[in-house]
């Protein structure tokens, strides 16, 4: 399954970090320009992580949806 999530994580991760850094740009201040790219980079790293969890609970759904089959 690690197998499967780590495939899973490789999509979802830029999927998730990539949302995030949009809505940074929408909230963000642009008149405090050092700010906003610590936040922009916070939020990046932020949708990389929680794209872990993401991913392995997506894994699990596939592996129970489609049987557990040896690699």
């Amino acid at each position: 399954m690690f197998k499967i999530a780590l495939m899973l994580w490789i999509v979802i991760a830029p999927t998730l970090a990539g949302i995030l850094f949009t809505a940074g740009l929408a909230i963000g201040n642009a008149n405090e320009p050092t700010d906003n790219r610590i936040m922009l980079i916070g939020l990046a790293i932020a949708g990389f992580v929680i794209a872990i969890p993401v991913a392995w609970i997506v894994a699990k759904k596939v592996v129970t949806a489609f049987g557990r089959r040896s690699a």
